[in-house]
């Protein structure tokens, strides 16, 4: 289904924004557990939460891919280079699998440890068998990939404030709740800027 207006439908909107909001609680809770000494109340239940919080990403992405197939993204205004345009569906994609692999490798991990998988109230199955030798490099890959997440998410912001600010289209727009919109006049005048 192509868009009908300027902007994603209200459910992507919606959807981009809770993400963007459940990841900076999930980095929040795994880099602030470390004042707190481990093995204490309040350093396992930071972990759980980035545990559960990660979960919610997954069942999100597993929502936002259909979405995205099914509703498309409306057209650039004006329309990016072929090669900026390339560049944006990579960098997208790289994110979906970004939101589906880390919380994967986090379940896997607990599982790999024997660990419950703690899910606001449910336990989740494990998905393989307690391995020591699993969970470490399980672990390991997970750090890993947490680390190359800040720079996907910092140059996809970064990227959407370059389109914002310095080549005046309407990318960022496109995806801003209906309140947080300049105002029609202001936009086309950002929009139709001298060549």
């Amino acid at each position: 289904m192509k868009p009908k207006g300027k902007h994603y439908h209200p459910l992507q909107i919606g959807v981009h924004w809770l993400t963007l909001l459940l990841l900076i609680a999930v980095y929040a809770l795994i880099e602030l557990r470390g004042i707190y000494p481990k093995g204490s109340a309040a350093h396992d239940l930071m972990k759980t939460w980035h545990f559960m919080l990660g979960l919610t990403v997954f069942a999100l992405a597993l929502v936002r891919l259909p979405l995205r197939l099914a509703l498309h993204a409306p057209p650039i205004t004006p329309a990016l280079p072929a090669w900026q345009d390339h560049l944006a569906h990579a960098m997208h994609w790289a994110l979906y699998g970004f939101l589906l692999v880390m919380p994967l490798l986090g379940w896997l991990t607990l599982s790999a440890k024997g660990q419950p998988i703690p899910f606001f109230g449910l336990e989740l199955p494990a998905l393989i068998g307690p391995d020591k030798a699993t969970a470490k490099n399980l672990e390991d890959i997970h750090e890993l990939i947490g680390n190359v997440g800040y720079a996907l998410i910092g140059l996809h912001a970064a990227a959407a404030l370059w389109h914002h600010y310095v080549t005046r289209d309407d990318t960022l727009e496109r995806m801003l709740p209906l309140a947080a919109r300049p105002s029609g006049r202001a936009a086309q005048t950002r929009l139709h800027r001298p060549s």
